[in-house]
């Protein structure tokens, strides 16, 4: 491991004991229980899961660092300069389920991806952002979370946020329902056009920011009263996440498909799900202004200077 694979590896642990500290202050009722692990073919990470708490239903912050040797073959078929590089990855990846429907859903990842060969340049690259999945909208955390996504990427240049703005909504989509998983944020992957350390700098913005994205909207909705309507329909609403992350979550389905270790790769699903057969709110109704209007692929800031 060279000396820029390890500043990576510092920022992240460090970055999941910040954010782990901050959710479980913000919850109040249950701690984090760490489930550390080695994986066979090298590599291993620290799994950590909240369940029942006084906010959080279930959420998980996962680091991991995986080598190996060489890639299996699916991983180098579209770039076929990995073959016979060994690699190393590592991340950090989070989901948090809320028990309250008014508070949103929320997922974060970034990683760090470098394949090296005697000899030749390693090839590396950053990924990551942060996404928001409300199940009852409002306007004014749309607003806060794309601003705090535009205020972290703007120190790299103007055409960052949109860039990476419009590939979340493109990466988040349900293709088969035609539909946005929730009201997006930031995604970005092989980001290696700039020079190292200002790669490395922008994955720190983003993940730093996600906790001045979140945990405002968390304040102002946890206390929210909701009754037996609105936990049924964030439980369907949630049948949509689950949907998105088994079929199309290129993260999920690379973990699944070269044996990852399955209880941290799955750690993303909620507690409680439904599916109803051809389930529709009935229009005028909040629950219908949310496909209506939230999930629109909108540009909330524009918007909002209106």
């Amino acid at each position: 491991m060279n000396s820029q694979t390890e500043a990576v590896k510092a920022y992240l642990l460090d970055l999941q004991d910040r954010i782990c500290e901050a959710l479980a202050q913000a919850d109040g009722g249950a701690g984090f229980y760490e489930d550390a692990w080695q994986r066979p073919g090298g590599g291993g990470g620290r799994t950590r899961v909240i369940e029942d708490g006084a906010l959080i239903e279930k959420g998980g912050v996962n680091f991991s660092h995986v080598h190996g040797d060489g890639l299996p073959a699916s991983a180098s078929a579209h770039r076929p300069e990995l073959a016979g590089r060994s690699f190393e990855a590592l991340g950090v990846s989070l989901v948090i389920h809320p028990h309250n429907p008014y508070v949103p859903t929320s997922h974060a990842n970034v990683r760090f991806f470098i394949a090296e060969k005697p000899g030749e340049a390693p090839v590396w690259w950053f990924g990551g952002g942060f996404d928001l999945t409300p199940y009852y909208g409002n306007e004014d955390d749309c607003i806060h979370w794309h601003r705090v996504a535009r205020d972290a990427c703007q120190p790299f240049g103007d055409d960052v946020y949109p860039q990476y703005k419009a590939w979340c909504d493109r990466y988040f989509h349900i293709r088969h329902r035609n539909e946005p998983r929730g009201v997006g944020g930031l995604f970005f992957d092989d980001l290696n056009s700039w020079d190292f350390d200002t790669c490395f700098a922008f994955m720190r913005a983003i993940g730093d920011a996600y906790l001045d994205a979140y945990l405002p909207i968390v304040q102002r909705r946890r206390d929210t009263p909701y009754g037996d309507r609105e936990r049924q329909f964030q439980l369907l609403r949630r049948g949509r996440y689950v949907e998105y992350n088994l079929v199309y979550d290129r993260g999920t389905l690379f973990g699944l498909q070269s044996g990852g270790r399955t209880e941290s790769i799955l750690m993303s699903l909620p507690p409680q799900v439904s599916w109803g057969y051809d389930k529709r709110p009935e229009p005028g109704t909040p629950e219908a202004r949310l496909t209506e209007y939230f999930l629109t692929d909108r540009d909330w800031l524009a918007e909002a200077a209106h």
